[in-house]
């Protein structure tokens, strides 16, 4: 059986990273990261895959969210780590299992990374032309790498009023949703004529939906990698988890609700920018065009948090030997250089791609993301179960702990598999499960190869110069 990671682990990553990040910056990035293609281009695929039912999937998929965003905050309050769950993972269930889930949240994120800049390139160009979409997307990626070069203070000031901007975005657009749909604005409400058939495309429009919806969830779990690199990280994360969850259901779920009543299921708007296309129904177009900027704005705020995470990540693989030794490696304000730029590789791959096939190119990142999730939702919830058990019997303090232990753990692992059974039996989203299962399951076996080898290496005597 492999070894669990050692503590000492995380005492020599944080020597290594700067802190800077406050309390706030923790609940924005997080916001930032969750607040992104996800919601504003992935909402009206769901919608469109599973009609007025992709709010119960939205709900669904939003109570797990709470569920393992508690169990992350009970393992990160207690041991703040820039590994975070691929740390937890390691030490729960081996270091093959966390070489695992730190390679497949790195592979995702730099997924995520593309997804949100050709996302906001193709909003841009929409809105002002100029440049081909491609163009856009290449000067984000060069933008945003440069800013994460930066120190973690400045860039947490950055992020934090870049996601500024959405919170008010979103209550601006509930508000203005809220009142066409009471009539309150110049066109008509539509009321509930919208509203249809509640599975138009049967379960499995749902089943797929739900892979939509988890993609639009993913990147709220960046609040423990970046708990290494905040001041009192401990009652930092626990302040800042208790707070953030809330918001994302209501901004989630009210703007669900709103886009699901204002336009009909076959609105191309749907797909194309549905945000939009509510203020364009409720006859405000010239905000429309405004929304539109400010949705740029928000998908580049992700697409930088989510390049932060990758980064870090990828750091704490170098620093635990799993991956190339120069990830580890920082420069004197604490930026790992080599593993940001090792993390936008997939960002400006993209850029010749998209200009080759296109939009395409985006809707195929937004469908391999959402499985690789559903595997990092498993593996936390597996890692608090037994991280629990063990504390509890060694009689640790926890600042932090999961409501309803071990009832609520175990029915959200049930819920992940229920979701993961479903999307086995359901055709359009089963070879991508199983290529994400076969992914893990090879990044499992090579971690544990790594593993089984650096112990060896540390089990070897040194030979003394007498004996040479």
């Amino acid at each position: 059986m492999a070894e669990p990671e050692q503590d000492h682990i995380a005492v020599a990553d944080e020597s290594r990273l700067k802190t800077g990040l406050r309390p706030r910056h923790l609940v924005m990035m997080s916001l930032g990261s969750a607040i992104g293609a996800g919601l504003f281009v992935g909402s009206g695929e769901g919608i469109a895959l599973a009609g007025p039912a992709a709010l119960i999937a939205y709900a669904i998929i939003g109570l797990i969210i709470v569920s393992v965003m508690r169990m992350l905050g009970e393992l990160a309050a207690a041991d703040p780590n820039p590994g975070a769950f691929s740390y937890y993972v390691g030490k729960a269930l081996g270091s093959g299992a966390g070489f695992m889930m730190g390679w497949l949240w790195w592979i995702q994120m730099t997924l995520v990374v593309s997804a949100e800049a050709l996302a906001a390139a193709e909003g841009l160009n929409s809105l002002v032309g100029v440049l081909p979409a491609w163009g856009w997307a290449l000067i984000f990626m060069v933008v945003f790498t440069l800013l994460n070069l930066s120190g973690a203070a400045n860039f947490g000031e950055l992020e934090f009023w870049l996601a500024l901007v959405k919170i008010v975005f979103i209550v601006v657009f509930l508000a203005i949703g809220a009142a066409y749909l009471f009539g309150w604005t110049s066109e008509p409400s539509p009321g509930m004529e919208n509203v249809g058939a509640i599975l138009p495309n049967g379960i499995g429009g749902v089943t797929a939906a739900l892979l939509v919806i988890a993609f639009a969830f993913g990147g709220i779990e960046i609040i423990a990698v970046a708990a290494a690199e905040t001041d009192d990280p401990g009652p930092s994360v626990t302040k800042a988890i208790r707070t953030i969850v809330w918001r994302i259901l209501v901004f989630y779920i009210g703007s669900v609700l709103i886009i699901i009543l204002v336009l009909p299921i076959d609105d191309d708007r749907l797909k194309s920018g549905p945000f939009v296309g509510v203020l364009e129904q409720a006859g405000l177009p010239a905000v429309a065009t405004t929304m539109g900027a400010i949705i740029v704005i928000a998908l580049l705020s992700s697409m930088n948090v989510n390049l932060y995470g990758a980064s870090r990540m990828l750091f704490s693989l170098g620093v635990r030997g799993m991956a190339p030794g120069g990830t580890a490696r920082t420069t004197s304000n604490g930026v790992p250089v080599r593993a940001v730029l090792a993390s936008v590789i997939v960002g400006f791959a993209m850029v010749p791609a998209n200009y080759v096939w296109g939009e395409q190119v985006l809707d195929q990142l937004l469908a391999l993301v959402g499985s690789t999730l559903l595997v990092t939702w498993l593996s936390i919830t597996t890692a608090q179960i037994v991280l629990r058990r063990r504390a509890d019997r060694n009689g640790v303090h926890l600042p932090m702990k999961m409501w309803l232990y071990p009832y609520l753990s175990w029915a959200t692992l049930i819920a992940l598999g229920v979701i993961v059974a479903l999307g086995l039996w359901t055709e359009s989203v089963r070879s991508q499960i199983v290529s994400t299962a076969v992914l893990a399951v090879v990044l499992w076996g090579v971690g544990a190869i790594v593993a089984r080898r650096r112990s060896a290496a540390d089990a070897t005597p040194a030979t003394s110069p007498s004996e040479e």
